[in-house]
């Protein structure tokens, strides 16, 4: 499954970036997550659950993170496990560019399935993997709106580039995965559950 994209963010890069980086954030806005724990070093274990109708599922994964240039882009390798259903694993890579009214969030994903999950026809898995990303957009929009409620994008970005001390501090800051990419292998494993049913 391959599966691009891009975004444009009423936020500045700065925030979008902190954002993206943020558990708590993420934990709200990926549909059905249960859990974003560090297990070392730009490496986390996440925990999705997914109800369709009566269908319930749930779905464990390990992200790691790597090319991280702060704070604009970042590499992402992950893979997940859906039990009998199968598992996925794949790369991801997300790219924030700076804008006088925001930013723009690129992103492209690469996915590989096996197991039962391999079975599920590539349109069905594709659809719902489409579906979640967008569901984490709305989510990640009215969270960013509810943040940042009044933003003057020109003076945020003045005010945290004027912080060198403030900066230092985001860039050390761990970095983890930015939804859409869990969306997408959840979504694939939750197809192939679905269908099984």
């Amino acid at each position: 499954m391959d599966m691009q994209g891009s975004r444009h963010l009423n936020i500045t890069q700065q925030q979008a970036w902190e954002a993206l980086n943020d558990p708590a954030v993420l934990k709200a806005c990926i549909p059905g997550c249960e859990k974003i724990e560090l297990i070392e070093e730009n490496r986390y274990a996440v925990g999705v659950a997914v109800k369709v109708g009566p269908v319930s599922a749930k779905f464990a994964g390990k992200i790691s993170l790597t090319d991280m240039l702060p704070p604009h882009s970042y590499a992402i390798n992950f893979d997940g496990q859906g039990g009998a259903a199968g598992f996925g694993k794949g790369a991801a890579q997300v790219v924030l560019t700076s804008k006088d009214d925001g930013c723009d969030l690129d992103y492209s994903v690469s996915a590989q399935v096996g197991g039962k999950i391999a079975q599920v026809g590539q349109r069905l898995i594709d659809g719902v993997a489409k579906s979640m990303a967008e569901d984490f957009f709305k989510r990640f929009d009215a969270e960013m709106e509810r943040q940042y409620p009044s933003v003057d994008v020109a003076d945020a970005s003045n005010s945290v580039a004027n912080s060198d001390a403030y900066a230092d501090e985001k860039a050390r800051k761990p970095s983890i995965l930015s939804g859409w990419a869990w969306a997408a292998i959840a979504a694939g494993l939750l197809a192939l559950y679905v269908y099984l049913m």
